[in-house]
C-alpha cells in the first residue's frame, strides 16, 4: 500500500523578503512547498532545495488557479508596483484575481500579507492597496488570516547606507524620538509559515510587530555605537520628500501615496491599536541585527 503524498503549501512572493522567508521556514521544517514565480529562472534555486515550482501571472485567473489547486494552504502577497501610475488599480486587479483563483481552487486556508493601518478607510496612502487585498479575499469566503505587519525594519536600508557615508541619518518619520512598532521581514515570513500550519475557521487579523518599538533616534544611536562615530538624525520636511525620493523610480501616484502614508504614520492615524479585534504577535529579531546585516552588505 503506497503512502499518500502530502499536499504542498503554496508560497507567493519568493523573490521578495517575506515570501522567501516563509518558503525557507516551511522547507526547513521538512514540509512540501510549491513556490509561485513568473520567471522560471527565479524558481531554480527553490527547485534545487526540493520545492515544486509553479508559473503564474498574478493577473491571470487560469494560471493562478492552477498554482493554488490541491494545496494545504497558501501565503499570498500583492506586490506593489511603485513605478506605475495605475498602481492602485493594478493592486485591485491582483487582489480580485487572487480571491477568485483561491475560491476556484478551493484553498483550505490563506495567510495574506497586509499592513498596520489596513483597517482605516482613508488617509493611509499605499496601505489602501492592502485594504483592498483584505476586502477581496474576505469576500471569497475562505478561511484567511490577514497578517498586518508593522513598519519593516529593512525600510531603513537606504538611509543607513547614507548615514554610514555621511554621519547623518535622514528620516521621514517624525518626531524622531517617537517610537513605532517595527518588524524584520524574516519574522513576517516565519509568522506566515507558522500560521499556515495552524487550524482556524473564518477570518482573523494578526498584528505582527518586533520585540520592541523603535524611534529614529534609536536607529541612529545603534548605528553610532556600531560604527564608533557620531550619527545625527535629520528629519526631512515634507517639502523635501520628492527630491529625497527622486532616485527611487516612484510614479507621481506612488509618490502621493507615500506622502499620505507617511503623514498617517507621523500623526498616529496609522497605528497598531486602531483595530481592537486584532490578535497581537511579536517577532524575535531585534533591529540591531537588521542594522548589522544592512551595514555588512
Amino acid at each position: 500500500m503506497t503512502a499518500s503524498i502530502p499536499l504542498p503549501y503554496v508560497v507567493f512572493g519568493v523573490t521578495g523578503r517575506t515570501g522567501a522567508a516563509a518558503a525557507d521556514a516551511l522547507l526547513r521544517a521538512g514540509l512540501p512547498v510549491r513556490v509561485v514565480v513568473r520567471d522560471p529562472a527565479k524558481g531554480r534555486g527553490w527547485a534545487e532545495r526540493g520545492a515544486e515550482v509553479a508559473l503564474a501571472d498574478l493577473t491571470d485567473l487560469a494560471s493562478m488557479t492552477r498554482a493554488l489547486t490541491r494545496v494545504q494552504g497558501a501565503y499570498v502577497v500583492s506586490p506593489q508596483h511603485y513605478n506605475r501610475e495605475d498602481l492602485f488599480e493594478l493592486a485591485g486587479l491582483i487582489a480580485g484575481t487572487t480571491a477568485r483563483a483561491a475560491a476556484a481552487a478551493n484553498v483550505p486556508r490563506l495567510v495574506a500579507l497586509s499592513s498596520v493601518g489596513a483597517d482605516r478607510e482613508s488617509g493611509t496612502g499605499w496601505i489602501a492597496m492592502n485594504r483592498v487585498f483584505e476586502r477581496r479575499l474576505a469576500d471569497a469566503g475562505i478561511a484567511t488570516v490577514f497578517l498586518r505587519a508593522a513598519y519593516f525594519m529593512e525600510n531603513w536600508t537606504p538611509t543607513i547606507a547614507h548615514a554610514m557615508r555621511t554621519g547623518t541619518l535622514p528620516t521621514f518619520l517624525a518626531p524622531p524620538q517617537r517610537r513605532l512598532p517595527m518588524v524584520a521581514t524574516a519574522d513576517v515570513g516565519s509568522a506566515a509559515a507558522a500560521l499556515l500550519q495552524e487550524e482556524w475557521k473564518g477570518t482573523r487579523v494578526v498584528n505582527l510587530a518586533g520585540p520592541r518599538d523603535y524611534a529614529p533616534n534609536d536607529i541612529a544611536a545603534i548605528l553610532s555605537s556600531m560604527l564608533d562615530k557620531p550619527v545625527d538624525v535629520a528629519v526631512l520636511p515634507e517639502a523635501e520628500w520628492p527630491q529625497a525620493l527622486a532616485g527611487a523610480g516612484f510614479s507621481a501616484a506612488a509618490l502621493a501615496g507615500f506622502a499620505e502614508m507617511t503623514r498617517g504614520l507621523n500623526s498616529g492615524h496609522i497605528d497598531m491599536g486602531s483595530d481592537p479585534s486584532t490578535i497581537g504577535r511579536s517577532g524575535t529579531t531585534p533591529v540591531e541585527q537588521v542594522i548589522k546585516d544592512i551595514a555588512m552588505k
